[in-house]
């Protein structure tokens, strides 16, 4: 018999609703406008890391089956709004990645994605924390810290990330971890699956990590940090040892987005990847001119599995993916 029962109970489908309605209101508080963006779009991300899921419309003019893709973040059509003028903007949407399936993974989940002009990292990181405390009525008395992705290297592997050439943390992660040395192609690949196994899970308290190794800077604008190292101004808030939040500094230049996209590219082919070609209206946005903006992707299924103590996706989802 097929299944048809939801896995979410009655519980978590009000927690859920429930937690939309204080999300709304928190963004209405501050004058930030929600805003809807087509799920189909006619392309995709670029990144290596992402996979987005296809769909073709039959009826397309021609006779021949055009092809959309769901998106795998609203972040390229948010940004269109920004450089339009709408000033800060933010969207609670569906999106859609590929093979990613397990207690922390469904391919269709809940982001909660805004965009902040003018604001710094460190004003975002306070707008997400305040977000968090009023989600999870976190007590004043309970700290989020805040660390950057160096300190948590030196402190759990004594390494600097920024620094530590390949040669030398090739081997370092084949000691560390039982995988195939094939599998550690590049600097990011070594430091992805150290920081993933080494680190991440031991951050069961709230923590805000920041300047990422610039290999790891996606959308972000590249900077210099404290020690003179060129990072990525990004962030990411982990809690329960898994990814909540993640922030950017935004990149808002053409030029170096395009190179960014070849870059993708040409990873995606040397790892025998479908190719993906550039948003072209992305680029034409930035050209016309983004504002200096923060911005900042919100994974909500997984904050609310943080609010009803859920180990399991699946506890907060009506329908996973196996049973939609």
């Amino acid at each position: 018999m097929p299944r048809w029962q939801p896995t979410a109970s009655l519980v978590a489908l009000q927690a859920r609703a429930d937690l939309n309605h204080v999300i709304r209101h928190f963004f209405a508080q501050r004058g930030v406008l929600e805003v809807e963006t087509p799920l189909l779009c006619a392309s995709a991300g670029t990144d290596p890391a992402l996979e987005p899921l296809q769909a073709l419309d039959p009826t397309s003019p021609g006779g021949n089956a055009a092809c959309r893709f769901l998106q795998t973040s609203p972040e390229f059509a948010m940004k269109r709004l920004l450089a339009a003028g709408a000033g800060p903007i933010y969207q609670l949407c569906k999106a859609f990645r590929g093979g990613e399936r397990g207690r922390r993974h469904n391919p269709e989940f809940t982001m909660l994605e805004w965009y902040r002009p003018g604001f710094s990292l460190s004003e975002l990181m306070d707008e997400v924390e305040a977000l968090l405390r009023e989600v999870l009525a976190l007590p004043a008395a309970v700290a989020v810290e805040r660390s950057s992705y160096a300190e948590l290297f030196q402190r759990h592997l004594d390494i600097d990330p920024h620094r530590l050439p390949l040669a030398d943390l090739r081997p370092l992660t084949l000691r560390r971890l039982a995988i195939a040395a094939d599998a550690l192609q590049t600097r990011a690949d070594c430091l992805d699956l150290l920081y993933g196994h080494c680190i991440e899970p031991t951050l069961l308290e709230p923590v805000f990590i920041f300047d990422y190794p610039r290999e790891q800077a996606a959308l972000a604008r590249v900077g210099l940090d404290a020690e003179g190292r060129r990072v990525a101004r990004r962030f990411e808030l982990v809690m329960r040892g898994m990814e909540i939040a993640n922030g950017y500094d935004e990149l808002c230049d053409a030029g170096e987005q395009a190179a960014r996209f070849a870059s993708d590219r040409s990873q995606r082919a040397a790892r025998d990847l479908p190719d993906m070609q550039p948003d072209a209206r992305l680029l034409a946005a930035l050209e016309a001119g983004l504002p200096a903006s923060a911005g900042v992707a919100l994974g909500v299924d997984r904050l609310l599995m943080l609010c009803l103590g859920s180990q399991d996706i699946a506890e907060v989802l009506a329908f996973p993916f196996d049973v939609a």
